[in-house]
């Protein structure tokens, strides 16, 4: 990823976000870290949600980050393509459903 604004290095140094505000991030990565313990669901389910998530938000550290986590935890390239179309279908869908509000808004202003 020469010259691209997103460095894959910097994925590394997440952690130092504490640096410049040590308790919020503290608390922060202490929430993170126990969100993704097994639960109701598996630490592999979440790895699965966190990945189709990380497209939906568009971050490409993330996708990095679950992408090998995933492979870590045993998902396979089937499993995380198809969780990618379901957060892209739940996308769109929340995109398209905005369109009732604008035909709302054209219906009252065009009477």
């Amino acid at each position: 990823m020469a010259n691209s604004y997103y460095d894959p290095a910097d994925l590394r140094k997440f952690g130092k976000i504490t640096e410049w505000s040590e308790e919020i991030g503290n608390k922060f990565f202490d929430y993170y870290g126990k969100v993704f313990e097994e639960g109701a669901l598996s630490a592999r389910e979440k790895s699965l949600i966190a990945l189709a998530v990380a497209h939906v938000v568009k971050c490409p550290y993330c996708i990095d980050a679950y992408t090998k986590d995933g492979l870590q935890r045993g998902i396979t390239k089937e499993e995380m393509m198809e969780a990618v179309h379901a957060g892209a279908a739940i996308e769109s869908g929340a995109t398209l459903v905005h369109g009732v509000q604008m035909m709302n808004k054209y219906n009252k202003l065009s009477m």
